[in-house]
């Protein structure tokens, strides 16, 4: 289960352990008062604490550019909400899945599929290349940035592969924190269940942090769902990728370097699965469900906060209008998509 954090740990001995605590300390207290501030604000004014805790740290984002804190906040945005998500698996179980159905898992995987299809198709008509449009497509539909990583790795390489890459992780990483105060919106506008609005949200938002962000910011049923459909997106990067190297090599005959790729199945995900496949059979104690159900949020809650606090809208600025054309309407398709089928099925 701490797969995903222990290889966000620079250290091997106790000497390079102090090292690291203390260059990591003041990011991560920045990130925990910033979260404490953003729960005294929900607990007295009744706004959404993941909201506000991320305003709050879009609001302090230069803390997160440069200076002392900004490991700090790198490690809180990466390895506490990995950490997060897999403690809250104990929230999720089997009758939580069968209560989402076939249909719906159905639908947002061809959800995923379809956004694909659709990004390589309209790529062109936007004067971006293949690598372009699949990369920017592969991680609207899959997880965000870590898709964009896996993805990057399996492309073949030319001169501007890097500056797609870069491109990409805060295309959607900016998209998805629009999306996580926008969505939750439309969820109360539309008047959706518990149900079809964790589907809508967990289907359709880019990247984990933002998806338990406006999951629970809605209700907490909404949140246990929609962080169960993201994994379940976050799950088929594995099948996804693999095919997509298959096609990709058997097309360029081209060879990756194997070494490079990052871990097909994160570590979070396996200690989610873990979690919620010992809750399904009632072999975790229950003083200990709700301690680690607690610890989940406040982990979550001061990993929200890092993510505001790294977020740059002023980066998006410098790329095409066409690039940004592209991915933003690729966010588009994949919610009317999952917005419609919502419709159809229930």
């Amino acid at each position: 289960m701490l797969t995903g954090v222990m290889r966000t740990l620079p250290f091997q001995g106790k000497a390079e352990f102090g090292a690291w605590i203390k260059t990591t300390f003041p990011g991560v207290i920045v990130a925990v008062l910033v979260a404490a501030s953003a729960k005294f604000l929900s607990e007295h004014y009744g706004a959404p604490s993941m909201l506000m805790a991320l305003l709050l740290g879009i609001s302090v984002s230069f803390l997160g550019e440069e200076g002392k804190t900004v490991p700090g906040i790198a490690f809180a945005a990466r390895g506490l909400l990995r950490l997060g998500v897999a403690f809250l698996g104990v929230r999720i179980s089997v009758d939580l899945m069968m209560g989402l159905g076939v249909q719906m898992i159905g639908l947002v995987i061809l959800g995923m599929l379809a956004t694909i299809g659709f990004g390589l198709l309209i790529g062109k008509f936007f004067g971006s290349g293949w690598r372009f449009s699949l990369l920017t497509a592969g991680s609207v539909a899959i997880c965000g940035a870590s898709a964009a990583m896996a993805l990057s790795a399996i492309l073949p390489k030319d001169e501007r592969s890097e500056e797609r890459l870069i491109f990409t992780v805060v295309g959607v990483t900016v998209l998805s924190t629009i999306a996580m105060i926008a969505y939750p919106i439309l969820v109360s506008f539309l008047e959706m269940s518990d149900l079809q609005a964790g589907v809508f949200l967990g289907g359709t938002i880019h990247d984990v942090a933002q998806v338990v962000g406006a999951g629970f910011s809605v209700s907490d049923p909404t949140g246990d769902t929609s962080t169960l459909v993201k994994l379940i997106r976050v799950a088929m990067l594995a099948p996804i990728v693999l095919v997509l190297s298959i096609l990709i090599r058997a097309q360029q005959g081209h060879t990756q370097d194997k070494g490079s790729a990052p871990p097909i199945l994160p570590g979070f995900v396996i200690g989610f699965l873990v979690l919620a496949g010992l809750n399904s059979f009632h072999l975790i104690p229950e003083f200990l469900t709700e301690a680690l159900a607690q610890a989940s949020r406040w982990l979550l809650l001061i990993a929200i906060a890092a993510v505001g606090m790294k977020t740059n809208l002023k980066q998006v600025l410098g790329v095409g209008p066409a690039a940004i054309a592209l991915i933003v309407s690729e966010t588009l398709f994949i919610a009317l998509f999952i917005l419609l089928g919502i419709m159809l099925l229930t």
